[in-house]
């Protein structure tokens, strides 16, 4: 499966039968909800980037088939190591959308105190680790929590996404080559979106795919349609599986396409043909799903505006709360840096506080 492209729904929203994954109706619709909230989120939050009301935003527009069907593949006890546009993967763990949006916002409901940029996600108690904006890193974690679970007999599996312009660093190389020899629990998930922000997929590499690399590092390398969520979640449920048995890890290739810049601080008309564009357009993975629930009765036009209603309101009402919190408090400048806090920190947090709790100026401003 390394060159062909594995495809369980047509674009015109038909499935081959035989190809299905084990998912009930109401399994499907939920995957769809998470579709649906995913781009809803998209769009709003580009719009209050524009408005400047955050400072930065990477959509998921166009990737949401390979990132929610990815993600559903996944146990609650597993960890995720996300690249730019997984952020919808926390959501579906539980992580609650008005934490969220108050990461985005920057305020006092972002458990990170605002310290990271938008977008950096970060929850332990949902095994979701922040993603890196140093390209590629995070393949390496990934792949060494999953060699620290099979060292300690966990049960558990990682998950390590990546664009294609990751699979041209060193860490690539590195996490997959380890991976492979130690038979490490972990899926590799690339979401194959056509650009390394402005580098097209034809100049990132001269393989056939991306899949095929892992014929080379001993794994194997599994070519999906990203805008299949069906054929996604079959195939990342059964690397994971396949993880889970002890039988090493896999490369996922999911191709898919990114509708709108790499960032909002992009302007893909710059690069991007006006054709290919339109042509991607058509293939819509939310488009393709809603017309097979349509075909198969699981939902109706009524349902659908319901589920597009419950997304939009769900967003706004979050935003509307993350916006009329507080900035993250003053003293949170001086945690999380020491297990206990050395005497010029505690002098430092002291001198802004106005408090006095036996601190020293000794050190306290370091050359």
């Amino acid at each position: 499966m390394a060159k062909e492209l594995f495809q369980v729904l047509s674009p015109s929203g038909e499935v081959h039968a035989e190809l299905m994954p084990e998912l009930d109706g109401e399994q499907m619709v939920a995957l769809y909800r998470h579709m649906v909230r995913t781009r809803a989120i998209d769009t709003r939050m580009l719009a209050l980037q524009r408005q400047g009301r955050i400072g930065f935003y990477g959509t998921c527009r166009g990737q949401e088939a390979s990132t929610v069907g990815s993600g559903a593949a996944l146990e609650p006890r597993d960890w995720v190591f996300p690249a730019l546009r997984e952020g919808a993967v926390l959501l579906m763990r539980g992580y609650s959308l008005e934490k969220y949006m108050g990461q985005l916002v920057g305020c006092a409901l972002d458990p990170t105190h605002g310290r990271q940029m938008p977008c950096h996600f970060s929850s332990d108690e949902h095994n979701y680790l922040s993603l890196s904006s140093v390209i590629g890193t995070q393949i390496l974690h990934a792949m060494g929590a999953g060699w620290a679970a099979r060292i300690k007999g966990d049960d558990v599996v990682s998950m390590g996404y990546m664009g294609d312009g990751a699979t041209s660093s060193t860490d690539f190389h590195a996490a997959l080559n380890i991976a492979a020899v130690h038979k490490v629990p972990c899926v590799f998930v690339c979401q194959n979106n056509q650009f390394a922000i402005s580098v097209p997929f034809a100049k990132q590499t001269a393989s056939e795919s991306i899949a095929i690399k892992a014929r080379a590092y001993g794994m194997p390398g599994v070519r999906v349609d990203g805008n299949d969520v069906l054929a996604v979640y079959r195939v990342c449920r059964e690397a994971v599986q396949r993880a889970r048995a002890g039988d090493g890890p896999t490369l996922v290739e999911a191709v898919t396409y990114r509708q709108e810049g790499h960032s909002s601080s992009d302007d893909p008309t710059r690069y991007r043909d006006a054709a290919a564009h339109d042509e991607w357009m058509a293939k819509d993975p939310i488009d393709r799903f809603r017309k097979y629930l349509l075909l198969e009765q699981l939902i109706d036009p009524s349902i659908d505006a319901e589920i597009d209603a419950w997304a939009k309101d769900a967003v706004n009402e979050a935003i509307a709360v993350a916006e009329a919190s507080p900035p993250p408090a003053v003293e949170t400048l001086f945690s999380d840096v020491y297990a206990e806090a050395p005497p010029h920190i505690v002098w430092q947090r002291d001198a802004v506080l106005g408090t006095d709790t036996g601190g020293s100026a000794e050190g306290a401003f370091p050359l």
